[in-house]
């Protein structure tokens, strides 16, 4: 896949695309507008350090923030310039072939491609309601990567279903941008230290609405970790990213989260109770993923209308009709289902 390839410029497609100034935002999965006062008072205060390079102590303090978060050691904890930055980091384990669980965020594909990695889509089927279905993923896949929730559908895999896809001589990647927008976080594989192979992802730019910062982190056995970051640059994460991820991982934080997410879920039955039998599969986290006739026209007559959401024909096996809303408070979302019910029915 070349820049030119139009195939590679659907997968880098995101909801920022879709979203605009002036359009009330239900196409970015980002659940504030902006970090909440304590947090970017916590960042305000780390300002005065940007003269000097992070140091070692910096590192070592979000590290260890993160590994009590979840239960792990300082040295299962890489620190990342946001999940986008995991992802790209995967060619470097030298993968023979890579398989993606579809339906999904397409960027691990787009860097394992660039890299010259062979792919194999591991396509889910509506007909499941997008379920995982491990006997799917190729037996001599030595990679395989995965959401759990996973974005769109916003289906939630069970934990030991995840699990079992790891074996020796695989790397199993589990992309949970999401987890902690659902209550308790159930089905959620970070505290596991016990499964081979197993690398997790966590991103912090969901809950804390820090997509400006780019602020996440691996957790995995620590030979695994040094063979991610061995391409890096000296100094790889800034000061504020390692200040966020402390902050955002103190028990404090996490009580927080556990708060919104519990809101959040709240929100979310309501939102599916307006949408009706747009709703494509029940939800776990807060976005949804509907269906609409003529989904193109009905995109860009929201669109006119003054909304935004998010396309859902990039997403490998998924079409023009399908359409990915985030959830917003009752009063907010009003004004997506208000405007969604006047196209429909003026189809």
């Amino acid at each position: 896949m070349t820049s030119q390839d139009p195939g590679r410029a659907l997968l880098r497609h995101h909801g920022d695309v879709d979203a605009a100034p002036g359009l009330a935002d239900f196409a970015v999965n980002v659940r504030v507008p902006a970090p909440p006062r304590w947090l970017r008072d916590r960042l305000a205060a780390a300002l005065g350090a940007l003269g000097s390079y992070p140091g070692a102590d910096a590192d070592l303090r979000a590290r260890e923030a993160v590994a009590a978060r979840h239960g792990r050691s300082p040295d299962e904890v890489l620190v990342l310039n946001g999940a986008a930055e995991g992802f790209a980091l995967l060619p470097h384990l030298r993968p023979g072939l890579a398989a993606v669980v579809h339906p999904s965020f397409t960027e691990p594909e787009v860097a394992l491609r660039d890299a010259g990695v062979p792919v194999r889509r591991v396509q889910l089927r509506p007909e499941d309601d997008y379920r995982l279905r491990p006997e799917l993923v190729p037996d001599e896949a030595d990679l395989v990567v995965l959401g759990n929730p996973t974005n769109p559908t916003s289906v939630l895999h069970p934990a030991e279903v995840v699990a079992a896809l790891a074996r020796p001589g695989r790397v199993l990647v589990v992309d949970e941008a999401f987890a902690d927008a659902i209550p308790g976080e159930p089905e959620s594989l970070a505290g596991r230290g016990d499964r081979a192979g197993l690398l997790v992802l966590r991103s912090l730019t969901k809950t804390w609405g820090l997509a400006g910062l780019r602020a996440g982190y691996f957790l995995g056995a620590p030979e695994l970790l040094a063979q991610l970051a061995l391409p890096r640059p000296q100094w790889p994460v800034g000061s504020l990213v390692l200040e966020a991820v402390a902050a955002c991982c103190s028990p404090e934080a996490v009580a927080e989260a556990d708060a919104l997410a519990w809101e959040a879920r709240e929100h979310t039955s309501l939102a599916v109770a307006r949408l009706g039998d747009l709703v494509v599969v029940p939800p776990a986290a807060p976005f949804v993923l509907l269906r609409v006739p003529d989904g193109p026209r009905v995109r860009q007559a929201l669109r006119d209308k003054g909304v935004a959401v998010r396309r859902g024909d990039t997403f490998p096996g998924l079409t023009a009709d399908h359409l990915r809303v985030a959830v917003r408070a009752p009063e907010e979302f009003a004004l997506l289902v208000d405007a969604l019910r006047v196209v429909l029915e003026d189809a």
